[in-house]
């Protein structure tokens, strides 16, 4: 198994060792010791799964109050999976990194507390699995733009399918009192 750094610190990509044979294949898609190894040490408290069709794009989200560290995997398709630093003192602050999950080449992502997170679906449908450090809290909530020009992410759709609070989602520029009071000193692993 290898736990691959990303230009954004404590944003992780990892690659598990994958057994194939004639009948599929076999990973391990968590293991605490390996993980906590690797600055992975949740507890992992919510698993989600969501499905969605192609050009659906879910983001970009973060809870405030309850800050979720966030373990993301596809069980079928393809996604653009993106991180962004959210954290107002760091030296990557607004700073993205995005790659692409897909069942075909089994890899995860690790999003750590203080980043906020999105994807896009590539393929004609996605599966894709997350587990979470804290429990869902709506009051907690925070949507930022999925275009924020401030931000500057390459989508690889032009006109996503969005739900209305992705649509409405607030700008960076505007989150930022939001973030300074919740997503300060928070580092990263």
């Amino acid at each position: 198994m290898k736990f691959n750094p990303t230009p954004l610190p404590g944003v992780l990509l990892i690659e598990p060792d994958v057994f194939s044979d004639p009948r599929g294949y076999f990973l391990e898609s968590y293991h605490q010791k390996k993980y906590a190894e690797s600055g992975i040490s949740g507890p992992f408290v919510q698993s989600n799964l969501s499905k969605s069709s192609q050009g659906t794009l879910r983001g970009l989200h973060a809870q405030l109050a309850r800050p979720q560290a966030k373990l993301i995997h596809i069980v079928s398709g393809e996604i653009w999976d993106v991180a962004v630093d959210a954290r107002p003192d760091s030296p990557t602050y607004k700073k993205w990194y995005g790659t692409i999950l897909s069942s075909e080449k089994p890899r995860q992502m690790y999003v750590p507390v203080g980043f906020v997170h999105g994807f896009c679906v590539l393929s004609d449908s996605a599966i894709v699995e997350y587990q979470c450090t804290d429990l869902y809290d709506p009051s907690s909530e925070l949507h930022l733009l999925w275009n924020d020009p401030e931000i500057g992410i390459e989508w690889p759709v032009k006109d996503p399918v969005l739900s209305a609070k992705d649509r409405t989602g607030m700008t960076l520029r505007q989150a930022e009192p939001l973030l300074k009071r919740h997503f300060t000193k928070i580092k990263s692993k």
